[in-house]
């Protein structure tokens, strides 16, 4: 709703405790000079990171993310959170070119029916991509980045542990490359089937992984490994997954969660190659001939190509969202990507 004076009523999410979030309605004036006001169409939840706030497992000394203006505050509660808003440009300040009025765009912001933002934060949205596809560039964004890191050579033996939304894209990517064998370890049995369908060849659970059986008929000896579970648990799984010098990605983010990991025996002599990736920065590597612009255009390119909408399972307006916590910490079977949708 827009007063006369240009103020609209913007509903904010609000983690204030662990385990409790609430919703408020906050009087957000005109956008200021150089500012732009978004009217917000779908915002996705971000199962993992917002799981860790949600339960209070984010170290209280860490921004909630480093690079993103949004999101420079360390997780004090009440805190907003959030990274994947798509929109409308439905006010512009003075200065701002006015092309920018109408513009539907992307926006790494909270979950919010309106914010403000300046226009260099913001990322124009293919008009050939739906909103509903155009949520998940984070989310492709780092499934880019792990393809990246890891660099998948022909022929390869790729094993990925966790197929929630980053798992199941990068399986997605990864079913494009001719390797001689893709495998994935996941427990819920809506995400095997989703597995399936993005090209996975075969699906294991993770107490079938763990049988010496089924590492020896080609689960293991894996030349490349992605941990994208968000399970500490599951590096020592990818370590016994592994062969001599192979490489494990480790893409998850446990927070505080504790880590242990058995760097004896076969770890040790298989001379195993673990690295971490994030998306929030480039590969040096890479650094000299890409941009985070150039990594959003494959990522772009990547979400025509595999349309990520049909992972969503649900859409549901921002007043549900204590529900929706709520069963995503009780790990409900059904959830893959939830989508916090703003009607007019």
């Amino acid at each position: 709703m827009t007063d006369l004076t240009g103020t609209v009523s913007a509903s904010q999410l609000w983690f204030t405790a662990p385990l409790e979030v609430e919703v408020r309605n906050v009087a957000l004036a005109p956008p200021g000079p150089g500012e732009v006001r978004v009217k917000t169409r779908y915002s996705a939840v971000s199962a993992g990171t917002e799981l860790l706030l949600y339960r209070g497992q984010i170290p209280q000394s860490m921004a909630l993310d480093s690079t993103l203006e949004s999101l420079q505050q360390a997780p004090h509660y009440p805190v907003q959170f959030g990274y994947a808003c798509i929109g409308d440009v439905q006010a512009i300040g003075s200065g701002v070119d006015a092309t920018w009025a109408g513009q539907r765009v992307f926006g790494f912001q909270p979950h919010a029916s309106h914010f403000l933002a300046l226009p260099e934060h913001l990322i124009a949205v293919p008009d050939d991509i739906v909103a509903s596809s155009a949520v998940f560039l984070p989310n492709m964004e780092t499934a880019v980045n792990l393809i990246q890191d890891g660099q998948p050579m022909m022929g390869e033996r790729v094993v990925v542990l966790g197929q929630g939304v980053v798992g199941l894209l990068l399986s997605a990517l990864l079913a494009q490359y001719p390797l001689a064998s893709l495998a994935a370890v996941e427990g819920q049995l809506q995400r095997q089937q989703l597995a399936r369908r993005m090209g996975v060849q075969s699906v294991w659970s993770p107490a079938e992984a763990e049988l010496p059986a089924q590492r020896a008929s080609g689960l293991g000896n894996a030349d490349l490994i992605y941990e994208v579970s968000g399970h500490p648990q599951a590096l020592n799984l990818a370590i016994g997954l592994g062969g001599y010098a192979s490489r494990i990605v480790i893409g998850s983010w446990y927070g505080n969660k504790p880590v242990s990991v058995d760097l004896g025996g076969d770890a040790h002599r298989n001379r195993l190659q673990l690295m971490t990736s994030q998306v929030s920065t480039l590969a040096p590597a890479l650094s000299g001939r890409w941009d985070k612009r150039r990594r959003f255009d494959l990522a772009w390119d990547m979400i025509r190509r595999v349309d990520p909408g049909q992972l969503v399972t649900q859409t549901l307006p921002l007043q549900e969202a204590p529900a929706l916590y709520h069963q995503l910490h009780e790990q409900l079977p059904d959830i893959v990507q939830p989508l916090f949708h703003y009607p007019d």
